[in-house]
């Protein structure tokens, strides 16, 4: 009878201590949103795995951290409600860090300055933006840069601006000669031409913005992330990310290579 009680006390203990080391290793995990498809920040290669630039640095950042990064796909809609309520741990998907933004979520630093940029055929005799003049212009309807090519039609002269749903329809028609330029998102731009010599980006166009990861409001993971994205860049792993997903080195003087202020209200 005795041994038999041992024996189940001994069962006992060892189950708890499963369900203590299982628990543990949950603690450990750290829930991920992220907009899947949004290349190339993230995005899914052949395999079906979850890649790109800020897969690469969440993922780097759980490690120094201990912490298991499971990634949810989640539209980008829908991220700030997952955050604020604790469906998720934090948050990326090119997320632009903005005051309004600021008053319900919280951000680490800047990793990256979000710009628009003027693309041309690669025999284009435009250089910069100075040379639209009589020119017709592709933009993404209702994008940044359809703003911004609006707001400046007249001050360069724009004879004409042609809207697109997306960059390929777009850079179709710039290959055909049918538009002189098109004037898009620069990170999503540099990532196509990485393979492709007929295009290149002749100016980058200051838009202000900047990317982040969001978390909830005041969450303390915000400021454990953000002082290892300060070590991150002062290795320069951030940098490396930059010439492995856009082909370049990042702007010496940009958030990707600098250490950056933690966004505050």
């Amino acid at each position: 009878m005795f041994a038999s009680l041992k024996k189940t006390k001994a069962v006992a203990v060892t189950l708890f201590g499963l369900v203590l080391a299982t628990a543990s290793a949950q603690a450990q995990d750290l829930k991920l949103g992220a907009n899947i498809g949004n290349v190339p920040w993230e995005f899914q290669n052949a395999k079906g795995e979850f890649v790109g630039f800020e897969i690469d640095l969440v993922n780097e950042i759980g490690k120094r951290l201990g912490y298991k990064i499971n990634v949810v796909n989640i539209p980008f809609n829908g991220q700030f409600a997952a955050v604020q309520s604790g469906q998720i741990d934090m948050a990326v998907s090119s997320m632009t860090i903005t005051t309004k933004r600021l008053q319900s979520v919280s951000f680490a630093q800047p990793y990256y300055d979000s710009d628009q940029s003027l693309s041309v055929a690669t025999a284009s005799k435009i250089t910069s933006v100075t040379g639209l003049a009589g020119k017709s212009i592709g933009v993404d309807t209702g994008s940044t840069g359809d703003v911004w090519t609006t707001q400046n039609k007249d001050k360069y002269k724009i004879a004409d601006i042609r809207r697109y749903e997306g960059l390929a329809p777009a850079m179709m028609d710039l290959a055909a000669g049918r538009i002189d330029g098109y004037i898009s998102d620069f990170p999503a731009v540099q990532y196509y031409l990485r393979d492709k010599p007929a295009f290149k980006v002749v100016e980058r166009i200051p838009a202000g913005g900047q990317y982040s990861i969001m978390f909830a409001r005041n969450s303390p993971l915000a400021a454990k992330v953000d002082a290892t994205i300060t070590k991150l860049k002062a290795e320069g792993f951030i940098a490396a990310l930059h010439k492995k997903w856009f082909g370049v080195a990042a702007p010496a003087n940009s958030t990707t290579v600098k250490p950056a202020m933690m966004p505050k209200l």
